[in-house]
């Protein structure tokens, strides 16, 4: 009977690893950025995943490497494991979004893009006690005096969390000459903002519901909006949408993973296979709901693309907005 469930543990591994021409060894996912953040979190998931569901032998190590709002990581990758086939790591709108600002140490075609599996809500959270208890409240304050309300995130000046709150500050009625004005302060992660919010340093954070939703499931900050077309699903329904209270801006952040620039063909379908199977898997889709997230798939080629537009689109932005030259 032992020997029996020896053979059928071996057949679910070779069924799991799906009889590729590569098969991974001792896989790393970086998460560039420190632990409990979005990047984190997807590492961490995606990466039990590929073990409980037998896509890769062994577990998965993950590896926080912050700094740059991802460009730490990328520098490491592009010029120190670009061939590494055995390495993921995850990224977002917001890495692509530096990439666009010509933040990172290169373009884009420097990476082989793998595949995107959700996509998180971004929020704007304050503390319980706040003197800010809607969106009203806030921008009634920073319309008064922009420099009134310091806001924080993980991205920089002009970076995606940022552009989102400037999104709704200017349908709240911002004038465009104060958009400028309004303070903000970058971390590596939106539960650093978060910390630094309830330590007293900043008045409210925008960033993504997937990133702080620890302190959202504890009751330890107030979510004055959601920045989702419709209510979230799930235990999140109650939040309240931009939409709901006049504003009509959404603001979704894509995660999903790259890999090195000079991976081989093989192993760049081997991973994107593999993410498909996690992507499909039940388990994959109840972690998507119990962390008000919209489970969104790309991957391959289609993926590819899709970033290349999505670079295109934010450098055109960017410019526009005088981030960039």
């Amino acid at each position: 009977m032992f020997v029996r469930k020896i053979a059928a543990a071996a057949g679910i591994l070779t069924a799991g690893l799906f009889l590729s021409a590569f098969t991974p060894q001792n896989v790393e996912c970086i998460a560039p950025a420190n632990p409990g953040g979005g990047w984190d979190f997807t590492c961490r998931q995606v990466s039990k995943l590929l073990s409980d569901l037998g896509l890769v032998p062994g577990n998965v190590q993950v590896t926080n490497m912050p700094g740059g709002t991802g460009a730490t990581a990328y520098a490491n990758v592009m010029s120190k494991r670009s061939d590494d086939s055995n390495l993921i790591v995850a990224t977002s709108t917001v890495g692509v979004t530096q990439i666009a600002q010509n933040r990172y140490p290169a373009d884009m075609d420097v990476m082989r893009w793998l595949a995107m599996l959700y996509a998180d809500t971004g929020v704007v959270v304050v503390k319980p006690d706040s003197p800010y208890q809607s969106l009203a409240d806030l921008f009634k304050a920073v319309k008064a005096d922009p420099n009134s309300v310091v806001f924080g995130g993980s991205s920089a000046v002009g970076g995606w969390d940022h552009l989102r709150l400037l999104l709704l500050a200017q349908a709240a009625g911002v004038p465009d000459a104060d958009l400028g004005k309004i303070r903000w302060v970058q971390y590596d992660g939106g539960t650093d903002a978060v910390t630094q919010m309830l330590g007293g340093f900043l008045g409210a954070v925008s960033t993504d519901l997937g990133e702080i939703s620890g302190f959202v499931d504890a009751n330890q900050i107030k979510v004055l909006t959601v920045m989702s077309d419709e209510p979230l699903p799930g235990k999140y329904a109650s939040l309240p949408t931009a939409k709901s209270q006049g504003y009509d801006v959404t603001g979704y952040n894509w995660r999903g993973f790259y890999t090195g620039g000079k991976v081989s063909d093989e192993a760049y379908k081997f991973w994107v296979d593999a993410l498909k199977k996690v992507y499909e898997s039940p388990q994959w889709q109840k972690i998507a709901l119990d962390n008000g997230l919209t489970p969104i798939w790309r991957g391959g080629d289609d993926f590819q693309s899709f970033v290349q537009d999505q670079v295109d689109k934010m450098r055109k932005i960017s410019k526009e907005i005088g981030v960039i030259q």
